[in-house]
């Protein structure tokens, strides 16, 4: 009974352990934001080689936005898993976010005014929307515009959701400053949405 009782404590232990979230550290967000910056780089250099990139260009920006999501979301987690930070803390997490929002705005911007090369490369548009069809089940869009929809809208969510986590996470004196650089983006992706819409 004694080992029983031993045995199912610990079991106890060991499952409370897991339903706490773990507690992350500035240094995790920091990585988490110079991935988003690798990432944010890798996209907007793919979006840059397009049209001439062709078919494997678009497939590579698709892939790039997927892998940004899912760094975004990462990073979201990370953000509200550590809480509140500190003025030193928030500033550097800052300064990094704000090294990577031009970078952001040139992606969304040249997406932007590529879309008419994602609409009118018939020969291109023929063997991607192929490929859709033939991946319907893993990619429900109705062709290469819908698909860069969806990325945009989807990426303007996640980037929202990690904004507003890095917005409460920040001391109050710093709020502004980090709001002011979430609307800029959101500005960017509201033009690049309307361009695709």
């Amino acid at each position: 009974m004694v080992q029983f009782t031993r045995s199912f404590f610990s079991l106890c232990l060991v499952a409370a352990s897991f339903a706490v979230p773990t507690k992350r550290t500035v240094a995790q967000v920091e990585a988490d934001i110079a991935n988003i910056a690798t990432q944010v780089t890798a996209l907007d250099n793919d979006i840059k080689g397009f049209p001439a990139s062709g078919l494997v260009g678009a497939l590579n920006i698709n892939t790039a936005s997927t892998n940004l999501e899912t760094t975004l979301n990462t990073a979201t987690t990370d953000v509200k898993n550590t809480g509140a930070v500190d003025e030193a803390d928030a500033t550097t997490i800052l300064n990094s976010v704000k090294a990577i929002q031009p970078v952001i705005i040139d992606g969304l911007t040249r997406i932007s005014t590529e879309e008419p090369a994602f609409v009118n490369n018939t020969p291109f548009r023929r063997r991607l929307e192929f490929l859709i069809y033939m991946h319907r089940r893993l990619l429900p869009v109705a062709g290469i515009p819908a698909l860069v929809l969806l990325d945009l809208q989807t990426l303007k969510t996640d980037t929202d959701a990690f904004g507003a986590a890095l917005i409460s996470a920040a001391p109050a004196d710093l709020k502004a400053e980090a709001t002011s650089i979430l609307s800029a983006i959101d500005g960017a992706f509201a033009t690049a949405i309307a361009a695709f819409s």
